[in-house]
Formats: C-alpha cells, sequence, structure tokens
C-alpha cells in the first residue's frame, strides 16, 4: 500500500466508494465520473503504479480482473463493454494505481475522444 494513493486508501476501506465487487485481490466500483451509462472501476488492492509496472508475479492478478470486469459488466446489463488501461499521464492516467474501467451501455466510437 502506498500512503498517499489515493486507490490504496480506497481499498483500505478509508474512502468510500460505491461498491460492486470485492475480494481479497480485487475490488470494482462506480467511476465518479461515468463516461457512459456504466462506467465502474477495477482495482488490485495490490498497489502497482501502471501498466508498464506489472511483474511477471502478476500477470495472474491481471488476467483475473479482466474476467471479473467481465463479469461485472454482464451483471450490470452489458454484454458489450470497452475495457480501458491508461499508462502514464499523457495517456490520461491521473491515478498512478493501475486501473481497469469497464464502459458499456452505449456505442462507443474508434479511435476514441
Amino acid at each position: 500500500m502506498s500512503a498517499d494513493c489515493l486507490f490504496c486508501k480506497i481499498a483500505a476501506g478509508e474512502i468510500p466508494v460505491e461498491m460492486l465487487y470485492e475480494d481479497d485481490e480485487l475490488l470494482a466500483f462506480r467511476d465518479i465520473a461515468p463516461q457512459a451509462p456504466v462506467h465502474f472501476l477495477l482495482i488490485p488492492k495490490k498497489h502497482i503504479q501502471d501498466p508498464a509496472a506489472i511483474t511477471d508475479d502478476d500477470e495472474r492478478l491481471m488476467g483475473k480482473m479482466m474476467r471479473r470486469g467481465a463479469a461485472i459488466a454482464k451483471e450490470n446489463g452489458i454484454e458489450d463493454f470497452r475495457l480501458v488501461f491508461n499508462n502514464g499521464a499523457k495517456a490520461g492516467q491521473t491515478v498512478f494505481h493501475i486501473h481497469m474501467h469497464v464502459l458499456g451501455g452505449r456505442d462507443m466510437q474508434w479511435p476514441p475522444g
């Protein structure tokens, strides 16, 4: 855990969120500034700064994040969805604790933005 990390504080229960899922390794909660009718974040409780910081030891956890994200989307009535990871400030990362955005409930365009 990183003492000054927003998502570490959420994982520790210090900051309340609209929780969708929690287990020993992962936490899912609604985004406070949704970009789609369904928009939630999935984070590992382990502090990993960004996708570039993933190690061999983290591969199982990253696969679990994708699997749980898909399951939670389905539980929320979303069959078609987008998964987004940002790496670095220029890519749009604002919280430097790896997190996966799951967005759905509307048509998505490519390229985004």
